[in-house]
């Protein structure tokens, strides 16, 4: 198994981390030339959206990255990954990767003092910690979206097929069973694919 990890900024390396506990091989996407079709999912990591959309533009990396998702590239964002995703978010918009039905509001707890940790139960999973860095949520959902996780009666993680987002960071904290959960969709996609 091979899940690209965009590295144009942001808490990269500690998603690569947590994967390679797993033996997952990842190659960090920095340039167009390491995007490929030999990956079997991907993930946009926290950082600051606006930066990470700007340099997305600049190397030609929305586009194919929009269309590998949307053929069925397991995705999985947290934080500004989530905002990337969304197909609609409150402020000023700015290109995306909007495949997902969800409207997100930036920094939905205020800025950096409004960071947090919190445990809140994901569906499926039970009981998570979860990590808020001026964090978004979602607003709304719509048609197949299911939500995963509230917390203080805000959404903070959901799924739409072969997409999931979190508001929080998994990867800043020991627990596992977020990207176990994301692992299990890239493996059951990987089955698909082989039937095909």
């Amino acid at each position: 198994m091979q899940i690209g990890v965009l590295a144009l900024q942001g808490a990269f390396v500690e998603h690569i981390r947590v994967l390679q506990q797993f033996g997952v091989r990842c190659r960090e996407i920095r340039h167009l030339s390491d995007f490929g079709e030999d990956m079997d999912g991907i993930v946009l990591p926290g950082g600051e959206s606006t930066v990470m959309s700007r340099l997305l533009q600049d190397l030609e990396l929305l586009q194919p990255i929009r269309q590998a998702v949307q053929s069925g590239l397991p995705a999985f964002g947290t934080c500004a990954g989530m905002i990337l995703l969304a197909k609609e978010i409150d402020e000023s918009d700015f290109p995306r990767i909007p495949v997902m039905d969800i409207r997100v509001r930036r920094n939905a707890y205020g800025r950096q003092l409004g960071s947090f940790i919190a445990t809140a139960d994901f569906a499926g999973i039970g009981a998570v910690p979860m990590t808020f860095i001026r964090a978004p949520c979602v607003d709304a959902v719509w048609n197949d979206v299911d939500v995963l996780a509230v917390v203080d009666d805000r959404i903070v993680a959901a799924r739409q097929h072969n997409v999931l987002a979190t508001a929080f960071h998994p990867e800043l904290r020991d627990d596992t069973s977020i990207h176990e959960y994301f692992l299990e969709m890239v493996s059951s996609a990987c089955r698909l694919k082989k039937r095909t």
